[in-house]
């Protein structure tokens, strides 16, 4: 989308005249009931406090009936949030409706949130009960939970599998009851956007009275439609929207807050429909709810995965570098994300690549590009992410490259407990443009790769110093090695790196090597190139 037909789209669109979608999160309550994600009350508290900041219309503390602690933590958020409405389940269930009007009792803008299952599978196996029984349970319910509170919102458990004659008399019967809020789920993931959002359009015609409730959905993602199917049901009529933060759940978990929302905001020329939501507190939320729960975000997901904002196709990194939009349908700042990232690896190009040493404050010239490049590839193929500190490497290792008398083409190694350390080294001689190959034992396998260097390049030198670091993070990190070397008074250093700790110390070592053959060399003879 160019900038001018983003600023005709603006123009067309007056978000103040569309209709607010209301943001249910429960992320708290079905969230919570992804196994290995139960919380405790002080986490459930700081997640309400972040979601009251994120901007959602109506929090799901929780189940008061289903333990003693779950009723604690939302008594304690329904006492503290003001700025939303906080909502507690229940059965239509007496025991369930007096636990969840106690628990929400304190809340500035409580509701009652009471469900009843109602498709013929759950009928009658789950509540082993007629349609009569059914409805019947569905209105005391409501009428029970209105009671309590003013907020009502009822669920048809299962709707999406209910046959729509008694679903519609179900949702016509509950509005009559005192039901606010009407909710239709689709509990367990069946349902395609297209058949869910007939089943919205026909309940707006056949309920009478749907005029005095709002029409909510809740999708879970058993298929992958949860977020598709609850954007459809929005496009016939719904205007309440019921979802998590990642998309947690039970099984393959709900409606992905973050997406639902970024839809309608990045998609607002189409479905003419806007939320109350913060999306700059987005990627927060969604660290947080990771972090307390255990259940991190897999690096692709939409919006908040890490992936989300990151480009390492050459040609995507250069159609970013000229305009973001040609690969960005959304600002990362947008959803709380510092800035896109340019994931140097493999799939990179040089423009990417110089772009990237720019900014690290590396100006170099098109030969150094060309060099430098050669030994990102190289790295590259070795491992999956190139850091900052890897590029600072192989910078530095230009910087003080010294002229090369011997190269390293192979080197291997055998060492280990009861075994003695043997090296086996192939070299290469610049000048002379011939290989040699030798082999030597040591104390350990760095030892026997120095014999072997020594023996080649026919030099008798004593280290005197030897470092290890890793360069960055995580088990494919480089190793950097940094040495001293002494021969006949003279000391020089050595420096080289590698995903191979064996290959970094022959490395270096050959690097002080060749050092001291170029000291040895008269500034004639160099001058001359010899």
């Amino acid at each position: 989308m160019t900038d001018t037909e983003a600023d005709a789209i603006d123009a067309d669109t007056n978000q103040t005249d569309q209709p607010i979608i209301r943001i249910f999160d429960t992320t708290l309550r079905d969230g919570e009931q992804s196994p290995g994600a139960s919380l405790n009350r002080s986490a459930k508290m700081e997640i309400a406090r972040q979601l009251e900041r994120l901007g959602v219309d109506i929090i799901e503390a929780g189940f008061p009936i289903t333990s003693p602690d779950d009723f604690e933590a939302v008594k304690a958020i329904a006492g503290e949030i003001e700025g939303c409405t906080v909502a507690g389940l229940a059965r239509c269930v007496d025991k369930d409706i007096h636990r969840a009007a106690e628990a929400v009792r304190q809340a500035k803008h409580p509701r009652i949130h009471v469900f009843c299952a109602t498709s013929k599978i759950h009928r009658q196996y789950k509540l082993k009960r007629a349609r009569e029984e059914i409805l019947k349970m569905s209105v005391e319910g409501t009428k029970l939970a209105k009671g309590y509170v003013d907020d009502v919102e009822f669920s048809p458990e299962d709707a999406s599998r209910t046959e729509i004659d008694f679903l519609a008399e179900v949702v016509e019967a509950t509005i009559g009851a005192g039901a606010t809020t009407v909710n239709i789920p689709d509990t367990v993931g069946y349902t395609t956007p297209d058949r869910f959002g007939r089943i919205i359009a026909e309940l707006m015609g056949r309920v009478s009275n749907i005029d005095r409730a709002v029409i909510s959905v809740h999708c879970h993602n058993d298929l992958g439609l949860a977020v598709a199917n609850s954007l459809a049901a929005v496009q016939a009529g719904a205007r309440q929207v019921e979802c998590t933060i990642n998309g947690l759940g039970e099984r393959a978990g709900n409606c992905a807050l973050e997406e639902i929302v970024m839809a309608l905001q990045v998609r607002n020329d189409h479905y003419r429909a806007r939320t109350r939501i913060d999306t700059r507190r987005i990627a927060p939320t969604s660290r947080m709810v990771a972090s307390l729960t255990g259940i991190q975000v897999q690096r692709n997901k939409a919006i908040v995965g890490q992936n989300a904002f990151a480009h390492e196709a050459g040609i995507h990194q250069h159609g970013i570098l000229e305009h973001a939009e040609t690969y960005e349908i959304m600002k990362p700042e947008d959803v709380g994300v510092a800035a896109s990232e340019l994931v140097l690896g493999k799939h990179s190009g040089r423009h990417a690549f110089r772009e990237r040493l720019e900014q690290l404050g590396h100006k170099l010239i098109d030969e150094q590009i060309d060099r430098a490049f050669e030994q990102f590839k190289d790295l590259a193929d070795k491992k999956k992410e190139i850091f900052d500190e890897d590029l600072e490497a192989i910078v530095e290792d230009m910087i003080i490259d010294v002229p090369a008398t011997w190269e390293l083409e192979t080197v291997q190694t055998t060492a280990g407990g009861g075994v003695i350390a043997t090296a086996t080294v192939c070299m290469r001689n610049v000048k002379e443009d011939r290989v040699v190959q030798d082999a030597a034992t040591g104390d350990g396998p760095v030892d026997a790769v120095y014999s072997v260097i020594q023996r080649i390049a026919g030099t008798n030198v004593k280290l005197i110093e030897y470092q290890l670091r890793a360069i960055t993070g995580g088990k494919e990190a480089q190793g950097e090695v940094t040495l001293k070397i002494q021969q006949n008074g003279r000391t020089v250093r050595g420096r080289a790196h590698s995903v191979d700790i064996i290959e970094a110390s022959a490395k270096a070592y050959l690097n002080a090597i060749n050092a001291l053959i170029a000291l040895e060399v008269s500034p004639e003879e160099r001058a001359e190139g010899v």
